[in-house]
């Protein structure tokens, strides 16, 4: 299978927490310039899977619920033109929770693109975290997304939330379990707040006006998670996520197995299944001049070594629960034995990263 993943890189603001590469915008020409070159990039990129059917497309930002109707039709058009889509199964698109209950046209148009599968940035129930993460939303502004999303029609949405960051009580985050639980997503994404180069909570660090609460309390709170997710019917199937039978992200599955995968737009990545990744350029900018010049925006690549790809089979398989095939490892160690794979066990999953240093090469 194959899978094209489409980044919007515009926010409305930036979240205290995020390092991902975006740009404030909120004005149209920004938009409409960038989704042009979108398209001349698709249709660039028409050969790269070389027949291989496209079972998943996903919409990441960035915020694509700030598109307009038109710019999401567009889009799509020119995916249709360059790909054969019949065969898509998982359709996912983030959107902001604010963005939904405002926007009267986004909920429609998404639904006549294709979209199957709504993936919503809540983080938290709690209107005070919310506004230190500088949310647009708050706790009642998701809730009535979530119910206008169902309304609308979509029976597969998942919601991310965060964990471990200083200030977040075991009381509260069970609160915000429990509020999430209680709307019955097929799917939950929690992950625990890092310190990512690039944002706003690192420079709180280096003035010395943020600390991490500490592993003990992380540990705990993700012990939590998986006690209440796993109890209200959401088996845990990677590191950091949960989803009711059959809801799995099959897009992001495919990352964990090393399926090939297209990136559209700027800083996106791409990886051919096999021993090639490439990204383009980071700069909004950069990437639509390239392109109206009639040049791809390729800001980089590299060559994986035999060494590179086992680390990768390694380090992915072992987020998930399913583990790695025995063949890959000889001394299994604190790896679980499930018959066909090695899987680090569900209490240690806390700690993976450091069980999967003792594992590479």
């Amino acid at each position: 299978m194959a899978g094209i993943y489409l980044h919007i890189p515009f926010c409305a603001s930036f979240c205290t927490y995020c390092g991902f590469y975006s740009e404030v915008c909120t004005g149209r020409e920004p938009h409409a310039r960038y989704i042009e070159a979108l398209a001349r990039e698709t249709s660039l990129r028409r050969d790269f899977f070389k027949g291989e059917p496209i079972k998943t497309i996903y919409f990441g930002g960035g915020t694509p619920s700030m598109l307009m109707g038109d710019d999401l039709h567009r889009i799509h058009d020119a995916l249709a033109a360059a790909f054969d889509l019949s065969r898509v199964e998982e359709f996912t698109v983030e959107v902001n929770p604010e963005d939904v209950v405002s926007r009267g046209g986004l909920l429609p148009a998404l639904r006549s693109i294709g979209a199957n599968r709504i993936s919503m940035g809540v983080q938290s129930f709690c209107d005070r975290h919310l506004r230190w993460m500088n949310r647009r939303h708050d706790a009642a502004t998701a809730v009535e997304a979530f119910r206008k999303l169902r309304t609308a029609g979509f029976g597969n949405i998942s919601i991310d939330l965060i964990f471990g960051f200083a200030g977040l009580t075991d009381i509260e985050w069970r609160d915000t379990l429990q509020r999430a639980i209680s709307l019955a997503p097929e799917h939950i994404s929690a992950y625990q707040m890092s310190i990512d180069a690039e944002s706003a909570l690192a420079e709180m660090v280096a003035l010395g006006r943020y600390a991490d609460p500490g592993d003990e309390i992380c540990a705990r709170q993700y012990e939590l998670q998986q006690q209440m997710l796993e109890a209200a019917g959401y088996g845990q199937y990677e590191v950091s996520n949960f989803c009711r039978p059959g809801y799995h992200s099959r897009h992001n599955s495919a990352y964990w197995t090393r399926e090939p995968y297209l990136g559209l737009g700027a800083a996106a990545h791409s990886f051919n299944g096999s021993d090639r990744r490439s990204w383009n350029s980071s700069s909004v900018e950069q990437y639509c001049k390239a392109l109206e010049d009639g040049r791809l925006p390729l800001g980089g690549g590299e060559h994986l070594t035999e060494k590179d790809i086992y680390n990768e089979r390694i380090m992915l398989g072992l987020r998930t629960t399913r583990g790695v095939p025995k063949g890959l490892i000889a001394a299994p160690g604190i790896l679980q034995d499930t018959g066909d794979t090695y899987r680090i066990p569900r209490d240690k999953l806390f700690i993976c990263d450091s069980i999967i240093e003792d594992f590479l090469r």
